[in-house]
This record gives structure tokens, C-alpha cells and sequence, in this order.
């Protein structure tokens, strides 16, 4: 994402100094915590990049319930913290509320819309990076049988699921995708115990990769599936690393930058406004490759993930989104 510098002009007397005091940025994760190794933490991930290259220090503050979400926003708003990010769609009602009554506070939502002047809102396309870790799952799997293990089954997990079945289809169309959600309240995002137990169920049943969208819970799913001496397949931040040569690759969405862009574009006199979605022709989204899982990935699976990729990107491949019709057609 390219930026311009702005010269500071000399008749401004606006010094380095001056600038940073005018920002006062916060953040403000989801259930399941900061360090969540997946959503949250690659929220946190972006607001430390943000500190360590500008100095200037933000707050940040993990919920442990929906009632404090509106009391964190209210009480950053009113203590100047400007811009405020939140990490989730489950922010949405709350911003809607509280933004109106702060039209100076300038707010990011990541993975959903809020029409109001003040609010940027992030999404991405999700179901174009877990097409491409769908072939993987098809082409790495031995049994012909994968599995997906979503957290809270709300629209937004649909477009994971979907594009994942639509993905490991591409690639072997006799492919069998189980699929089962970890529940329907927000628990669902921090149950590592129950994740585990579903996979296990999973791979009963013949699945020999398992991809999460799961937030926390999808620690348990890595750990079952390694285990097992399966695939796992991690979400949001890169998990290659959780268990090395057991986890095929990672769908990995750059919730990072958007808070880095938010408060870097706050400091600079740049903060736009309206809806930004993301896919794989933005680098929003992707498939992660490094040496924890380069024994994995073969050159012909990668080789043939490329080409999909770059046809998705030309607009020669749509990959289904589910929030168009709420329905996945796999």
C-alpha cells in the first residue's frame, strides 16, 4: 500500500513533536484476548509495529463480555483517545451507537461495516484466501477427505467455509469437506478443549487436514491434528509456527496493517474514511509459506495455487461469497 510523505512546510512550525501529541490511538480487541494467536493478536501485532517505529504509545484493552463493549468505547472516546480501532464484527451495533456522539473521534471497525462520517471499516475477502488453502487441503490430503472447524456460526465464518469447500472442489472435485462450527454464542472463539474434540470426531472420519476459522479454539484444532500426525490449517496470523510441519499453511488476513494503516494514517493527517475490502489483488489476504512448512507444500501445489491465484486476481475466477446470498452452493 503506497503512502506520501508529507513535508512538513516550515511556516506551519509544526514540529515531529507536535504532530504525535495530536494522536492518541487505542485499540480494542474481541473475546478470546490479545493473545489469541490468531484475530486479536494480529491486531496487537500492527498497533506494537506502530509504537516501535513511531515511538508514540497507544492503549489497548480486552473485553471479557459484550456488556463492557460500549462502556470501552464511551470511555476512550471520552478520555480523547483518537483514532480508536476494534478488532471484529461483533463491535458493530456499539459503533453505530457511539460514533454519532463523538463526530470528532475517528474509528475503525475491522471485519465490518458502519456507514457514519467518522468510521473507516475493513473488510476482506476471506473466502479468496481459504480458496486457495482449500487446493492445498485437497492437494496435500491423502484420504481424499478434508475438514473445516469454523467458531461462532455467524455469516462472516460462511465466507471461509465457502471459499475453502469451493477451493479444495477446484482442485479434486471427488474431494468430501466436513464441516462443523464450535457454537453459536461468542464463546465459541475461546474453546481450544471443544476445537480439539471436534477434530478428533473429524478425523474419525477420514479427514486428513483440517482447516480452523476459529479464533482461540483453533489451538486446540492445530494440536489435535498434529497429534494425530494430520494437517491443520491456520487462520487470520501466520500459525506455521504453533506446530511446525504439521500445519499445511496458514490463511492469513493483514488485520495487522489495517491497524498499523489506521493510526499511522491518523498521525500523518490521512485518515480516510468509508469501506475498504481486501482480497488477494490488495495482498488483504493469502496463504502463508515459510520454513515451517516448506516440506509441506510441494512446487507442483504451489505451482498450481499460484496460477489460480493470479486468475482470481485478473478477474477470470469469482469465488463465491457467501454474504451475497447467504448460501454456499458446495
Amino acid at each position: 500500500m503506497k503512502r506520501i510523505v508529507l513535508g512538513l512546510l516550515a511556516s506551519s512550525a509544526m514540529t515531529a513533536s507536535a504532530l504525535a501529541a495530536d494522536i492518541a490511538p487505542a485499540v480494542i480487541y474481541d473475546l478470546g484476548g490479545k493473545f489469541d494467536k490468531s484475530f486479536n493478536e494480529a491486531a496487537y501485532n500492527g498497533a506494537e509495529r506502530f509504537k516501535q517505529e513511531t515511538g508514540i504509545e497507544y492503549v489497548d484493552f480486552e473485553i471479557s463480555n459484550d456488556a463492557q463493549r460500549e462502556q470501552a468505547l464511551r470511555r476512550f472516546a471520552e478520555d480523547g483517545r483518537n483514532p480508536i480501532v476494534m478488532a471484529g464484527f461483533t463491535w458493530v451495533d456499539y459503533l453505530k451507537k457511539v460514533a454519532p456522539e463523538y463526530p470528532d473521534t475517528n474509528f475503525t471497525i475491522i471485519d465490518d461495516k458502519v456507514e457514519e462520517p467518522n468510521v473507516r471499516s475493513v473488510t476482506f475477502k476471506e473466502q479468496e484466501g481459504s480458496y486457495l488453502v482449500g487446493m492445498l487441503a485437497a492437494m496435500a490430503s491423502k484420504t481424499g477427505t478434508v475438514g473445516f472447524v469454523g467458531g461462532m456460526q455467524v455469516p462472516l465464518i460462511g465466507k471461509f467455509e465457502c471459499g475453502y469447500v469451493g477451493g479444495a472442489k477446484a482442485a479434486n472435485p471427488d474431494a468430501k469437506v466436513i464441516r462443523n462450527y464450535t457454537g453459536d454464542t461468542p464463546s465459541a472463539w475461546n474453546d481450544p478443549t471443544k476445537g480439539g474434540e471436534i477434530t478428533r470426531t473429524q478425523m474419525a472420519q477420514g479427514a486428513d487436514v483440517i482447516y480452523h476459522a476459529a479464533g482461540g479454539t483453533g489451538v486446540g484444532v492445530l494440536q489435535a491434528a498434529a497429534d494425530a500426525g494430520k494437517l491443520g490449517i491456520g487462520v487470520d496470523s501466520n500459525q506455521n509456527g504453533l506446530q511446525p510441519g504439521h500445519v499445511l499453511t496458514s490463511m492469513v488476513k493483514q488485520v495487522d496493517v489495517a491497524v498499523y494503516d489506521s493510526f499511522m494514517d491518523a498521525k500523518n493527517g490521512e485518515f480516510t474514511y468509508g469501506v475498504e475490502d481486501l482480497g488477494l489483488a490488495d495482498d488483504g489476504v493469502g496463504y502463508a509459506m515459510d520454513d515451517n512448512n516448506k516440506d509441506l507444500v510441494t512446487d507442483e501445489m504451489k505451482t498450481a495455487v499460484e496460477a489460480v491465484k493470479a486468475k482470481i486476481v485478473a478477474g477470470e475466477i469469482t469465488v463465491h461469497n457467501f454474504l451475497d446470498d447467504n448460501a454456499c452452493p458446495y
